[in-house]
């Protein structure tokens, strides 16, 4: 059975914050990562595709920093947004974040050719800045850990400059 993420945080964003490689719905070229609830912990699934390897039969490690970045800034959304006292799906537009931080921790060789599985653990250090603990698995083996702080995104990120 395949798992999917339903209500995720970046189908609420606006058509101006919706092009990040990583997790933009708009961006054609992008990896469209979708960050969502599962109980207290956020879930992002995402299947490599051919181009995403390292070495025949592993998956580049860039990719499983790009899901641990996008699953941490989303996780935050998801997390603010519910302190806030919504939900995705409600009408209400969530808050954005960008990343302070990232640190992976690479534990072994992540097996290419199947699903991959980002769960974080979300925790508020301030009231614009926050803490999301990643594990990343290929089936039922932890492949990878990392840390994201992410900073709610100031009001002059889309200001002409």
């Amino acid at each position: 059975m395949e798992e999917k993420v339903v209500n995720a945080i970046q189908d609420e964003y606006p058509d101006d914050f919706a092009w990040c490689y990583g997790c933009g719905r708009l961006n054609e070229e992008g990896h469209h990562f979708r960050t969502s609830w599962q109980g207290e912990q956020t879930v992002t699934v995402y299947t490599p595709k051919p181009e995403h390897m390292a070495l025949p039969g592993f998956v580049y490690g860039g990719i499983i920093g790009s899901l641990v970045d996008c699953h941490g800034t989303g996780s935050s959304a998801l997390a603010l947004h519910r302190k806030n006292g919504h939900e995705p799906g409600d009408g209400v537009e969530p808050p954005r974040f960008v990343t302070g931080s990232l640190k992976v921790d690479f534990l072994k060789p992540t097996p290419h050719g199947t699903l991959i599985k980002a769960v974080g653990t979300v925790q508020e250090i301030h009231p614009k800045k926050w803490k999301v603990n990643v594990e990343v698995f290929a089936e039922d083996s932890l492949c990878a850990r990392g840390e994201v702080i992410a900073v709610v995104m100031p009001d002059t990120f889309l200001k002409s400059v």
